[in-house]
C-alpha cells in the first residue's frame, strides 16, 4: 500500500493519506509525531470489511502543516476539508491521542456526517499540574527543544511487543518535521477542554478506549467521555499504555470491530 496525496482546499495544501479496502468507509487519524503508517495493524484488520483512509495529519508524513500556531478547531477544520475532497459524506472515525481530540471535535460539531466514532487514548480534562507538564513541553518543543526519550519511556515497557512498537515510533518520531510536530504539539497541549462541554452532542456511538496504565490518557478520562457521551462505552485494556493499537493489536482490532457493528440497526432504516 502506497502512501496517496490530494489537494485540498486553501489554506489546507496537500492532504497524504492510505487507502485500503472496499465498503463503509472507516477514517484513521494519528497522533503527535505519528503518521498513517501507525495504524497499519488496524488498515490490515478492518480492511477485510470496510474501506480504510488513514490521513497524515498536518504537518506529519505528507501531509502540508497548519499556520504555526493553529489550535484544535482548525485541525477539526482540516478534517472537514479533508472528507470534502475524499468525496466521503458519511464515515466511521477514529483517533489516537491528538488524532483523538481532532475526532471528538468532529463529532460535536458535525454529527450528520458520523456514523460512529472512537476515540482511543485521548485526554479529557488535564489536573492542573499535567496541564502545566504538557504545556512546558510544548514551549520546548517550539524553543527547539525535543525529548524522545522521555515519552519513549512512558509509553512502552520491556516486553519484546512493547520494543518492537517502541522502535517504530522512535523512527517515526525522528522523522516528523519540527514545525509541524510544534504546531501539533501545541494544539494538543492545549485541547483537551476545548470540546469537553459538547461532548453530550455526540449522539452517535462512542467508544473511549484506553490501556489501564497509561497516565496520560487514563482510564478515568475514557470513563469520563463515555458517562458524558448519550452513546457512550469506555473499554480499558490492561496491561497496556499510550501506543496500544501497536502493543495490543489483537484486542484493539477486535474492539473496533465489534464498534464497527455498532448502530447498524439505524443505519440500514
Amino acid at each position: 500500500m502506497t502512501l496517496t496525496t490530494l489537494q485540498l482546499s486553501e489554506p489546507y495544501g496537500t492532504l497524504a493519506f492510505r487507502d485500503a479496502g472496499s465498503g463503509p468507509p472507516v477514517v484513521l487519524i494519528h497522533g503527535v509525531g505519528m503518521q498513517s503508517a501507525a495504524w497499519m495493524p488496524q488498515i490490515e484488520a478492518l480492511s477485510k470489511t470496510h474501506r480504510v483512509l488513514a490521513l497524515d495529519m498536518p504537518g506529519h508524513g505528507g501531509s502540508a502543516p497548519l499556520r504555526s500556531g493553529a489550535q484544535l478547531p482548525e485541525f477539526v477544520g482540516w478534517l472537514q476539508a479533508a472528507l470534502h475532497a475524499l468525496g466521503l459524506k458519511r464515515v466511521s472515525l477514529a483517533g489516537h491521542s491528538m488524532g483523538a481530540l481532532i475526532a471528538m471535535g468532529f463529532a460535536a460539531t458535525h454529527r450528520a456526517q458520523l456514523d460512529r466514532v472512537a476515540l482511543l487514548n485521548v485526554v479529557y480534562c488535564r489536573s492542573p499540574e499535567a496541564r502545566a507538564a504538557v504545556e512546558k513541553r510544548a514551549t520546548q518543543i517550539r524553543d527547539g527543544v525535543v525529548d524522545l526519550e522521555t515519552p519513549l519511556a512512558r509509553w512502552f515497557g520491556d516486553t519484546p511487543t512493547e520494543q518492537t512498537a517502541r522502535a517504530q515510533v522512535s523512527g517515526w518520531l525522528s522523522k516528523v518535521s519540527s514545525e509541524g510536530y510544534g504546531t501539533a504539539y501545541d494544539a494538543f497541549a492545549r485541547g483537551d477542554t476545548t470540546y469537553a462541554d459538547k461532548i453530550g452532542k455526540i449522539t452517535c456511538p462512542l467508544l473511549a478506549l484506553t490501556g489501564s496504565g497509561d497516565q496520560n490518557s487514563s482510564p478515568a478520562m475514557a470513563q469520563a467521555i463515555s458517562d458524558a457521551a448519550p452513546r457512550g462505552r469506555a473499554l480499558v485494556i490492561e496491561g497496556h499504555r499510550h501506543m496500544v493499537n501497536l502493543t495490543a493489536e489483537d484486542e484493539v482490532n477486535t474492539a473496533l470491530q465489534d464498534w464497527l457493528k455498532t448502530g447498524q440497526e439505524r443505519e440500514t432504516q
